[in-house]
């Protein structure tokens, strides 16, 4: 199966945002890919606060989604998407949007672990999911789990998705630059890969905001794709044989002696 990566720069401006997602989507099907993953936060990217997420949340049915609903459809690809979607009992989600080739939604994801770290509050502006609704599904003959950015930094996550099903593990990011960061961008994405013997797709933004660098990982950890720090696309071919061979030689899932059981963290200095 042919999947592609799309690496950008969002904006304040969701119109060119939605345009530039586009481009890459129709670059996608060109290259015959059957599956595009784009970054977390397509719909809007900023270096203020979250609290700025509030003033442009939609809906899953709205102008965002909606439009890569129809260029999904235009092309026959399957899109995954990170968009912030409204919630009508408090804060937005930071939420990844599943469509297929027909502009069908086939899931959502909405981010777990909010970035509370290197001086950022994602929790002051954006409701956390719930840890216990993995997103994962079908195409191509592969199983397809998602999950998004700060999320990487907790294993527990890709686990929880690879025991769902997936083979197959997707991240758009928003990865905010800074000391270190590529290095951390480069490592996990890897690790995740080795500790659960699965291909780890990872969608980010360029500059001046994040990192770049989005990558395909084989399910040995070696990486096959890199798309540097600018702007474009990557594209790889998944193997069944592949993920069989590895899985067998490093046989990691059945051997494991522990599970994860999602659970409300208690606060630091909560009583």
């Amino acid at each position: 199966m042919r999947v592609a990566v799309g690496q950008f720069a969002a904006g304040v401006d969701s119109g060119e945002n939605t345009t530039a997602a586009g481009r890459l989507i129709e670059a996608a099907a060109r290259a015959g890919a059957e599956l595009v993953l784009l970054p977390e936060s397509s719909l809007y990217a900023t270096a203020d606060g979250s609290k700025a997420i509030a003033a442009i949340a939609e809906d899953l049915d709205g102008p965002f989604v909606a439009a890569v609903a129809g260029l999904a459809r235009k092309h026959g690809i399957a899109v995954v998407v990170g968009t912030y979607e409204k919630n009508p009992d408090g804060l937005p989600f930071n939420t990844l949007v599943a469509l297929d080739g027909h502009g069908g939604m086939l899931g959502c994801y909405r981010k777990v672990h909010l970035y509370d770290a290197f001086g950022y509050r994602e929790s002051e502006g954006i409701s956390a999911g719930n840890p216990g609704e993995p997103l994962v599904f079908s195409l191509g003959g592969f199983r397809f789990g998602a999950f998004t950015c700060y999320d990487l930094r907790f294993p527990e996550s890709a686990r929880t998705a690879v025991d769902a099903g997936a083979d197959v593990l997707l991240v758009p990011a928003m990865w905010i630059r800074g000391p270190g960061k590529e290095d951390h961008w480069n490592t996990l994405l890897k690790a995740r890969a080795i500790e659960n013997t699965a291909y780890v797709l990872a969608a980010n933004q360029n500059g001046p905001l994040a990192t770049g660098y989005s990558v395909a990982v084989d399910p040995a950890g070696v990486v096959v794709a890199n798309a540097g720090d600018e702007a474009g696309l990557i594209i790889t071919d998944l193997s069944q044989e592949r993920l069989s061979r590895v899985r067998r030689q490093v046989p990691v899932l059945d051997n494991r002696r522990y599970a994860v059981v999602p659970h409300a963290v208690k606060r630091r200095g909560a009583t």
